[in-house]
């Protein structure tokens, strides 16, 4: 990226949650692509822990997820959250607010801002930054056992930068996109864990994704795992593709090895 391009990138904020296959290291491509574009509305379907958002800090985006723990997290973050549950690092503090956080999803006040509060929480304290959830729509991620974690309480800051966006959640076919927009998808990885949510995403989701994108008429990135067959779909479809290699900020096995990622582009140039 030249000079005068990192001059003009905002001043972003720091994504709140800890997320696994995180794009916080891709903000300075996506960037220089959404900058030729003259800086549109940016549609985020499957937008996770909000890295690419926060990165670029548009003043209008639609930022949608399947996952309703997190889109209920950012829409509370909208609202300029402060958190007043006591958080600890410690395992009896995080199977209690795990129990907490699921007994409210059974008793339907899982939009609560209380839920909101102990999804940050369960988040921050949970082992790797996982989002992981049974069939049965329970919480499952164990305790993290780091040394030290940074909890924040007051989020008070994102109230102004979050006004004009919308967060809902939902499939990423419901989305009423505008010609212009710029459409950044960072699906789940290509891999055998795919449940996210309580719903799978498995390879016809992929697929499923992929096809919808092209029927767009304006800019669309994705970014995901370069398996022969993740490549081998968009550029059938028609995408650009680059291989990057991916930073390992979470992995369970201490590997922190670059990982190849592959970034397709369509109805603009890499």
């Amino acid at each position: 990226m030249s000079l005068s391009a990192a001059e003009a990138m905002p001043k972003s904020l720091c994504p709140p949650l800890k997320w696994a296959g995180g794009k916080r290291w891709l903000v300075p491509t996506i960037f220089e692509l959404w900058n030729k574009c003259g800086r549109p509305r940016l549609v985020e379907p499957l937008c996770g822990g909000l890295a690419i958002a926060l990165g670029l800090m548009p003043p209008r985006a639609v930022l949608s997820d399947i996952n309703p723990h997190n889109i209920n997290f950012y829409k509370w973050l909208k609202r300029g959250l402060r958190i007043s549950l006591p958080m600890e690092n410690r395992a009896e503090s995080y199977y209690a607010h795990r129990e907490r956080f699921n007994d409210l999803i059974e008793l339907g006040q899982a939009r609560s801002e209380e839920a909101a509060a102990l999804f940050y929480y369960l988040n921050r304290t949970g082992y790797n930054g996982l989002c992981r959830f049974n069939s049965s729509g329970r919480f499952n991620v164990p305790f993290g056992k780091y040394r030290r974690i940074v909890y924040r309480e007051d989020f008070s800051t994102y109230r102004h930068a979050l006004a004009r966006w919308t967060f809902y959640c939902g499939d990423f076919e419901a989305i009423e996109l505008a010609e212009g927009d710029f459409v950044y998808a960072d699906p789940p990885y290509d891999v055998q864990f795919t449940r996210y949510a309580q719903q799978d995403f498995r390879w016809d989701e992929q697929v499923r994704l992929a096809r919808w994108l092209i029927k767009h008429r304006g800019p669309a990135v994705i970014s995901n795992q370069a398996t022969d067959r993740v490549v081998e779909l968009y550029e059938a479809l028609g995408f650009q593709t680059r291989i990057l290699k991916a930073p390992r900020r979470i992995s369970c096995t201490g590997d922190r090895t670059p990982a190849d990622e592959v970034l397709a582009v369509r109805n603009l140039r890499i």
